[in-house]
């Protein structure tokens, strides 16, 4: 996982300390030595996450994350507030003023880079769908989703072993959202999956049972993927706490519960997950309908010319690989000549789905006209691409296209042009340019084969 990362703090030990720590995990550092530089660098420059120090002389970090937040350019940044203090108070006012975490010094290096590699994935999530819904404004269908915070109540699943603690958490979340509560686990995952909740809290305080199993199943299923999920542990089980983080807990908070604290948490989860549901409405109700392919539900060439702009520009600033492959049916005319367009409108709507099971989650997959696909392929190097492409070529020729309309099956392959994002500079034309003459060069050569572009 790479990043960029913004350290702030006055006192340039502190600021040489955590930058070695973060270099040495490859992220990509940025420092300043005030609030002023810190807002200033954040305008300026793509940031991940910022670790921000509170005691500063001029503007303290409460009110450079009050800023951030307040800004729509630089919201969605995650702050994790670094400080000396550690009154409840004080972390509850960090919360308040936006931050996504609060941890208190001498940090501890394994609780560090398990939040920081925790809060750049979900970034990574929220970054995705800003920039689908960006695409939708580029194309002019629709307003882009807001991005503030709403105040509507929450509905929370509170998985607790203990009626005790049950009633505690209850009536401090009250005020904030309907709760749920459930003892059982295994029905605890049950209701998740069938109804609908903006955040999962579960008390690790079984007897005889591992709440990170139920951790883990949440995020393996479909239905709960991306609910937010809050654990509640017991102080110095660092262990567990960086297991949770790893498997995907979105925050936790430790024993004994803090009533302000724990309301301060649950509702920067439930806000960042209703933003997110608006984000990915937006994506569904408008791009997946309006620069959608209707034939093979692909996204169009439309949609291709204005997200590849977007993915190059960020690639190109971030010093990432991005690849893309063309891949052409092999002698379509043939099929349409000979068992109609229907039957031709069956073959595409197969290949469709075979690119569609081959290709991994992170990648853009459109029907480019006629038999003609793209796939784009971020964070891609050249050897992995061409990976991806003899995977997919395979998938198409190793079982036959069943058509319906002429009772038959029929045997398809196909070739493929692949090229990669040069380093020095390049646009969407000239890299889907590169690939097409890559795949001019499949078809000349024999087709059913994968060729790659010169660097």
């Amino acid at each position: 996982m790479t990043a960029r990362i913004l350290v702030v703090d006055d006192v340039p030990a502190n600021v040489k300390l955590l930058e070695a720590r973060l270099v040495a995990e490859y992220f990509d550092v940025l420092t300043a030595g005030d609030g002023h530089a810190a807002l200033a660098t954040c305008e300026k420059t793509p940031v991940d996450l910022v670790l921000l120090d509170i005691m500063m002389p001029g503007m303290d970090g409460f009110e450079v994350c009050e800023r951030l937040k307040a800004n729509s350019r630089t919201a969605h940044i995650p702050v994790v507030m670094i400080t000396a203090l550690d009154q409840p108070s004080d972390r509850v006012r960090g919360l308040k003023a936006g931050a996504d975490d609060f941890l208190t010094k001498p940090v501890n290096d394994l609780q560090l880079m398990s939040r920081v590699k925790s809060l750049v994935r979900l970034k990574n999530v929220s970054d995705e769908l800003r920039l689908r819904a960006q695409t939708a404004q580029t194309i002019g269908l629709q307003e882009l989703a807001r991005v503030d915070r709403p105040d509507e109540p929450g509905s929370v699943l509170l998985v607790d072993g203990r009626a005790s603690s049950q009633e505690r958490l209850t009536r401090a979340l009250k005020p904030i959202a309907d709760v749920a509560v459930i003892s059982d686990p295994q029905a605890a995952l049950f209701e998740a999956a069938e109804s609908s909740f903006d955040l999962i809290i579960v008390n690790a305080n079984f007897d005889d049972y591992d709440p990170l199993r139920l951790c883990s199943q949440l995020r393996s299923l479909e239905r709960t993927r991306f609910i937010p999920v809050l654990l509640v542990t017991e102080q110095g089980n660092d262990e567990r706490i960086v297991r949770a983080l790893e498997l995907g807990v979105t925050d936790y908070i430790m024993r004994p519960v803090d009533p302000n604290e724990l309301v301060a948490r649950s509702l920067t989860q439930i806000r960042r997950k209703h933003c997110n549901d608006r984000l990915r409405a937006s994506v569904q109700q408008t791009i997946e309908l309006a620069v959608t392919d209707d034939l093979t539900g692909l996204h169009n060439r439309r949609y291709l010319e204005n997200h590849l702009k977007l993915l190059i520009d960020r690639a190109t600033t971030r010093g990432r690989p991005l690849s893309i492959c063309i891949t052409d049916i092999d002698r379509f005319k043939r099929v349409n000549d000979t068992y109609g367009h229907d039957a031709g409108d069956d073959v595409l709507r197969e290949f469709a789905n075979r690119v569609r099971a081959t290709v991994r989650g992170a990648d853009l997959a459109c029907r480019f006209g006629g038999e003609e696909f793209v796939v784009v392929m971020p964070d891609t190097t050249p050897e992995m691409a061409a990976i991806v492409a003899e995977r997919l070529r395979l998938a198409v020729e190793s079982r036959g296209f069943d058509i319906p309309q002429a009772a038959t099956v029929l045997n398809v392959t196909a070739s493929l042009g692949i090229a990669t994002l040069r380093p020095d500079g390049d646009t969407a034309e000239a890299l889907l340019k590169r690939a097409d003459m890559a795949l001019y060069q499949a078809k000349n050569g024999g087709r059913n084969r994968v060729v790659a572009a010169a660097a």
